[in-house]
């Protein structure tokens, strides 16, 4: 990030429809950092199926990975010391470990349990492969900068939808802390232990069926309202029909979602950006987005949605990674009102 800003979320008053709080990683523009491993030297792990991948360009993990991370405490992604990113997930093969880290001139990663074979074959898509950074012409002198900065940013597509889906539903009208504590009790309550040698408290998240059994009183616990656990269950019921979204294209993708009731255009884009790699799916209905775009491209702090995306129309296509690297900039307007305030549901 440039001058490792790091702004604070902040909250404020909710907006009504689809419009969610904004997430730490789209603040800080998806960035997770990345130890400095001695990747020549790194341990490796007995019984991991192996594969070794160069990518077609400058490639910085924490940018292309940092998007799939819920927070510091996530227990489906850990970075460690060795620089190594890992990632726990639920893939149509069944539940899998994946560890990568950079070894000059590309990536080596393993990978665990079932979902093994499947997470190494989509290795670079999950990096970015399918992305084509070329295809985007900054318009404006701080969008150039920040891309100058940051030849690494790649979009990643995990080819995957309920896991992006479930956290981005959790994320609904509340404060950032409140979404990722939230996913933090259910996945290790309800997921299962990461295969393989994974770093400690690791889970992949629950099956479609186990997301459907959880008690109302696990959801209450994990401070989910009604009507968040409502919308993921409604989406778990045709979890199928939304993993077979992943072969579409955004759009398309985006349309499926929004027919499950509680999904609307804040979700779908938030979702399709981690499972499409969509490098056009802007998020709208959000509380700082347009505030935070409208102030970098027009000194206009108080832009609304419309503002925002008549700002962003020179970006038609690329709308997405336009966003991410203004985000990434660190040119925020100053915060002028209170942090949104936190009411865990848990203890009423």
């Amino acid at each position: 990030m440039a001058g490792r800003f790091t702004p604070k979320p902040s909250g404020g008053s909710r907006r009504p429809g689809d419009g969610q709080e904004v997430t730490r990683a789209a603040v800080r523009g998806g960035y997770t950092a990345v130890p400095r491993g001695a990747a020549p030297g790194a341990r490796r792990h007995e019984g991991a199926k192996t594969r070794r991948y160069t990518p077609p360009g400058p490639l910085d993990l924490g940018l292309v990975l940092g998007p799939l991370r819920r927070g510091p405490a996530d227990p489906t992604f850990r970075t460690t010391a060795d620089g190594s990113v890992w990632r726990a997930t639920r893939t149509p093969a069944g539940p899998g470990t994946l560890r990568v880290r950079t070894v000059q001139p590309g990536v080596h990663a393993e990978a665990w349990g079932p979902g093994a074979d499947w997470l190494l074959d989509g290795l670079p898509a999950l990096l970015g492969a399918e992305d084509d950074p070329d295809a985007f012409a900054p318009r404006h002198r701080l969008v150039a900068l920040s891309q100058r900065r940051r030849p690494g940013l790649r979009l990643t597509r995990t080819g995957l939808v309920l896991e992006s889906l479930i956290p981005s539903v959790l994320e609904q009208k509340v404060t950032t802390d409140e979404a990722y504590r939230a996913w933090r009790l259910l996945v290790r309550r309800h997921g299962e232990p990461a295969p393989g040698p994974a770093p400690e408290r690791m889970h992949v998240m629950p099956a479609a069926r186990t997301w459907a059994l959880i008690p109302s009183w696990e959801w209450h616990r994990a401070g989910v309202d009604a009507k968040r656990s409502a919308t993921i269950l409604r989406a778990v019921r045709v979890a199928r029909r939304l993993e077979e979204a992943a072969a579409m294209d955004p759009e398309s993708a985006a349309a499926r979602l929004r027919l499950v009731p509680g999904i609307g255009p804040w979700t779908a884009a938030e979702t399709v950006q981690r499972s499409h790699g969509a490098p056009d799916a802007i998020t709208v209905g959000d509380l700082h987005l347009p505030g935070v775009v409208g102030y970098a491209l027009a000194g206009d702090r108080d832009a609304d949605d419309a503002a925002m995306l008549e700002l962003l129309a020179p970006y038609a296509g690329q709308r997405h990674r336009a966003a991410r690297l203004i985000l990434l900039s660190g040119r925020t307007p100053p915060r002028r009102h209170p942090k949104m305030p936190r009411t865990d549901i848990s203890l009423l």
